[in-house]
């Protein structure tokens, strides 16, 4: 075998470890991804699972706000169905619903002393509080791993072999507008 040869295949040798290397880490970014909203989902599942019971012990008060527990309800159902389909971008708004929702919920139930004073409410409210800001932590690291997963997607040499091997561009979860916005406590209140 020739010098030239033994360089020639040295450097394809070379070139096909590189390309087994990129390949390799577009997995690992996809799988921590699917990971990601994994745990986001896991988190989603609770909450979704406590939201009965929080209503439920409301509805108790004869005259607690119906139409807050209908809006929480619905949100609640809302949530569930972007969740089941993974819809990153209805999930996001459904998200900012349930969360006004649930603010309102836990506001109005200021007014009502014994609902209140229910041990039974109040550790359902500290246990869906809990579950939100994990589902927040959690959101933010999805993002994270979108980012740098879509960063390498889009990166040469890695999008020749993201192409080649159809990596995609993952959605990143954004919430709407009205949770982003200040809250207005005298609507919240009124």
């Amino acid at each position: 075998m020739s010098i030239g040869n033994m360089i020639f295949f040295g450097v394809l040798a070379i070139v096909a470890i590189y390309g087994i290397m990129l390949y390799n880490g577009l997995v690992a970014l996809k799988h921590n991804v699917a990971k990601a909203w994994a745990n986001i989902d896991v988190l989603l599942k609770q909450r979704h699972d406590e939201l009965p019971k929080l209503v439920e012990v409301c509805k108790q008060y004869k005259q607690f706000e119906q139409e807050t527990l209908q809006r929480v309800i619905e949100a609640r159902s809302q949530v569930q169905s972007a969740r089941e389909t993974q819809n990153i971008g209805a999930l996001g708004e459904a998200e900012g619903a349930l969360r006004m929702g649930l603010g309102r919920l836990f506001a109005v139930a200021e007014a009502y002393p014994e609902l209140k004073a229910n041990e039974h409410f109040m550790q359902l409210q500290q246990r869906i509080t809990s579950l939100e800001n994990g589902i927040a932590d959690r959101r933010e690291l999805y993002n994270d791993a979108v980012n740098i997963n879509n960063v390498r997607v889009e990166q040469f040499p890695d999008a020749v072999i993201a192409r080649l091997f159809n990596f995609e561009i993952k959605p990143l979860l954004e919430f709407s507008a009205a949770e982003k916005a200040d809250v207005d406590m005298k609507q919240l209140f009124g």
